[in-house]
């Protein structure tokens, strides 16, 4: 299998979540991310967005239902860091949430470039 447009976008989707939030970690705001909570909130935004993407039209096999679970394991982390974010646990969450948020896209290009064992194999096109 090959890497095609879909997994280039979520790529970009999620490089920009990672220059905001080294950008977030360096100066403590950024734009559209003035602090913890604008920070999660983008990260979801784009995060979702970038699962969506890379997502579509996969099988639901056992690697589908991995990332599936990462996902959801990510999704909880921001949501609770945008709902804690005045507490200091919100930081920690948020730096989960990026965490498992990269997890969740190395392994979907590792699965679409045919890395990973235990994915339904591809259909063969076949000539009649």
């Amino acid at each position: 299998m090959r890497l095609d447009v879909r997994d280039l976008l979520a790529t970009v989707l999620v490089a920009a979540i990672g220059i905001l939030y080294v950008g977030y970690l360096g100066h403590g705001r950024m734009p559209f991310a003035h602090d913890t909570r604008g920070m999660a909130a983008m990260g979801l935004a784009l995060g979702v967005t970038a699962f969506v993407v890379v997502r579509n039209g996969d099988k639901y096999d056992r690697v589908g239902q991995l990332e599936t679970g990462l996902a959801v394991v990510a999704l909880a982390f921001g949501m609770g860091a945008m709902v804690l974010a005045e507490g200091t646990v919100a930081e920690n969450l948020l730096a989960a949430y990026v965490v498992v948020l990269l997890a969740v896209w190395g392994l979907e290009l590792l699965d679409h470039a045919g890395l990973v064992p235990g994915h339904a194999p591809p259909k063969e096109m076949t000539r009649t």
